[in-house]
C-alpha cells in the first residue's frame, strides 16, 4: 500500500458520520541514535515491532507501525537515528531517516532532558529548521531526572525553534504517552483510515521474528565478546546461518575460535532449533565506526568511573 491509498470505503450511515471526525495520517520519528524512538514507538502501538540497545544503529530498517484508536489511525515511521554518518552503513541510514521528511504529516523529535544541545542536536535542528510540517518536541527519559531538568530542557529547546507541541515523557515507564497521542491528532488531516484496524505494521512476520533474534544477538555479543561488535552489527541472519564480514583475516579467526560456545549462547537465546552456521569472511574494504580496542578501552574506562561517562556526554564527544 502506497503513501496515498486508502482502504476502499464501505458507505453506511453510521461509518459516514463516524469518518466526518476521523483522523489519519504518518507520523515520523527521528533523533539522535538510542534516544528511545524504538522504544517509544513499541509503547504507543503496545507491542514490540522495533528492535531496542543502548548501541547506536540499531534500527537498520524504516519500519511502519499502526496505531489505531477511536480519533483516527496513526502510521508511524520509526527510522534509524540521525547522526553524522562514519561509514557505509551509517551514511545509508542517515539518508533513509532524513527522507522520511517528505513523506508524512507530523515529524517527532526525540531527545533527552539537558539543556545541553551537542553537534548531533544542531545537526537535526538545521532539517528540521527547512520543513514547513508541524514539529513536535518530545523529552523522553524524564524518569532518569527531576522535573526541573525536565522543565529547564523544555525552555533551552523552546528558545531554538518554535515547535507546535513540547511533551516531556518517559516512553520506558509508558508516563505521558495519552498526551502525545492526542497532540499528534492535533495535526493530522482528517481522513478514512490507510489500513485496518487490526494491522499493527507493514513489517512480514519473518523480518520481525529475524530483527527479534539479531537484537538477542547483539546483546549477547556486547556482555560476552565486546570486541566483535562492530562485526555482529552487520551480520546478516537467515535460517539457522549468521553472516558476518570483518576488515581482517585476524579477527576472522578470533571469531571461529570462540564459535563453538557462542554459538551454544546464541542458539539458546534466540530459540533457533538445530545447528548454527557461522560464516565469516574478509572484506578489507570495511572500516569499523570506531577502532574496536579503542572503544573496548574507552568503556572499560567509563564504567570503572561514571564521571568520565558524564564528561563526554557533557562535552558531546565521541571515540573516533
Amino acid at each position: 500500500m502506497t503513501r496515498f491509498e486508502r482502504l476502499p470505503k464501505v458507505h453506511t450511515i453510521e461509518r459516514e458520520d463516524k469518518m466526518n471526525n476521523y483522523k489519519s495520517g504518518f507520523v515520523t520519528l527521528i533523533g539522535r541514535p538510542n534516544v528511545g524512538k524504538s522504544t517509544l514507538m513499541n509503547r504507543l502501538i503496545g507491542q514490540k515491532i522495533a528492535i531496542t540497545s543502548n548501541k547506536p544503529q540499531t534500527t537498520r530498517n524504516r519500519i511502519q507501525t499502526v496505531y489505531t484508536g477511536p480519533k483516527g489511525q496513526i502510521v508511524f515511521l520509526d527510522t534509524p537515528g540521525i547522526h553524522k554518518a562514519k561509514n557505509k552503513l551509517g551514511n545509508y541510514m542517515v539518508k533513509v531517516a532524513e527522507s522520511t521528511f517528505s513523506d508524512v504529516d507530523v515529524i517527532l523529535w526525540l531527545v533527552e532532558p539537558t539543556t545541553y544541545i551537542g553537534a548531533g542536536e544542531r545537526h537535526i535542528l538545521e532539517q528540521l529548521k527547512r520543513s514547513r510540517l508541524p514539529v513536535i518536541l518530545v523529552i523522553n527519559k524524564i524518569d532518569t531526572v527531576p522535573k526541573t531538568a525536565v522543565l529547564d530542557a523544555m525552555e533551552t529547546y523552546r528558545k531554538e525553534m518554535d515547535f507546535a507541541e513540547i511533551v516531556p515523557v518517559s516512553a520506558l515507564r509508558s508516563n505521558n504517552t495519552d498526551t502525545l497521542l492526542d497532540c499528534i491528532f492535533k495535526y493530522l488531516p482528517y481522513g478514512e483510515p490507510f489500513y485496518d484496524e487490526d494491522t499493527i505494521t507493514d513489517q512480514p512476520q519473518r523480518q520481525i521474528v529475524a530483527e527479534m533474534i539479531r537484537e538477542k544477538i547483539l546483546n549477547l555479543i556486547r556482555e560476552r565478546r565486546p570486541r566483535f561488535v562492530p562485526a555482529f552489527e552487520l551480520m546478516r541472519v537467515q535460517g539457522n546461518t549468521i553472516s558476518l564480514s570483518v576488515p581482517t583475516s585476524e579477527l576472522r579467526e578470533e571469531i571461529l575460535r570462540s564459535k563453538t560456545g557462542m554459538l551454544m549462547r546464541i542458539a539458546e537465546l534466540a530459540g533457533i532449533t538445530g545447528a548454527i552456521e557461522l560464516e565469516v569472511v574478509v572484506n578489507e574494504e570495511i572500516r569499523a565506526a570506531r577502532p574496536i580496542k579503542l572503544e573496548d578501552r574507552v568503556k572499560y574506562m567509563t564504567e570503572k568511573n561514571p564521571l568520565i561517562a558524564e564528561l563526554r556526554k557533557a562535552l558531546d564527544l565521541e571515540v573516533e
